[in-house]
C-alpha cells in the first residue's frame, strides 16, 4: 500500500476518534461545537484526485455521522465540501507552485490560508446546521451555531496549522 494512503487512514481514525469522543461532547454557551473534522478535508493536496477527495469526504462525514447520530448531516456537509475543495483551493495557490502542493500556512502564506480555510469552515458550519435544523423558524439559533462553531473550529485548525509548520 502507498504510505500516503496509510498516513491519510491514520488521519482519519484520529480526527474521527478526536471528534466523537472529545470535541462532539463540547457545546460551549450551548451553541458552539469544535467540527476539527473539516480540517481533514482541507489538507487534501493540490492535484490529488477528485474522486477520491469525495470518497475520503463522504467516508468520514458518514463515520462521523454514525458515532454522533446525526443521520447524513455531517456526510452531505462534509461531501459538498470535498466537491468544492480542489476547485475552491486555485484561486489561493501561485500558479507556477509545485503539483502536489499541500494548502498550508508555510506553502500558501498566512493570509491567504486563512481566507481558504475560514470560507471552507463557515460554509460547512451553515450547511451543517442547515440541515440539522431543517427549518428556518429558529435562524437566530441557527447563525449562533454557525457562528459559535466556525470560530471555535477556526481557532483548533489554526492553532494546529501553527504548531505543525514548525
Amino acid at each position: 500500500m502507498p504510505i500516503d494512503f496509510l498516513k491519510r487512514l491514520g488521519l482519519f481514525f484520529v480526527f474521527v476518534l478526536a471528534q466523537t469522543m472529545v470535541l462532539g461532547r463540547i457545546h460551549l454557551f450551548g451553541y458552539a461545537t469544535p467540527l476539527l473534522y473539516v480540517y481533514f478535508v482541507a489538507m487534501f493536496n493540490r492535484n490529488y484526485p477528485k474522486w477520491a477527495v469525495l470518497l475520503w469526504s463522504f467516508a468520514m462525514g458518514l463515520t462521523i455521522d454514525i458515532f454522533s447520530n446525526t443521520p447524513g448531516v455531517a456526510a452531505a456537509s462534509l461531501t459538498l465540501i470535498g466537491a468544492i475543495q480542489p476547485y475552491f483551493l486555485e484561486p489561493f495557490i501561485p500558479r507556477d507552485s509545485v503539483d502536489d502542493l499541500r494548502p498550508s500556512i508555510r506553502t500558501i502564506g498566512v493570509v491567504k490560508y486563512v481566507y481558504y480555510i475560514t470560507i471552507l469552515v463557515v460554509l460547512y458550519c451553515l450547511v451543517f446546521f442547515s440541515l440539522e435544523a431543517f427549518n428556518f423558524f429558529n435562524w437566530m439559533d441557527i447563525l449562533k451555531s454557525v457562528g459559535g462553531s466556525a470560530v471555535i473550529t477556526l481557532v483548533l485548525i489554526l492553532t494546529f496549522e501553527s504548531v505543525s509548520s514548525k
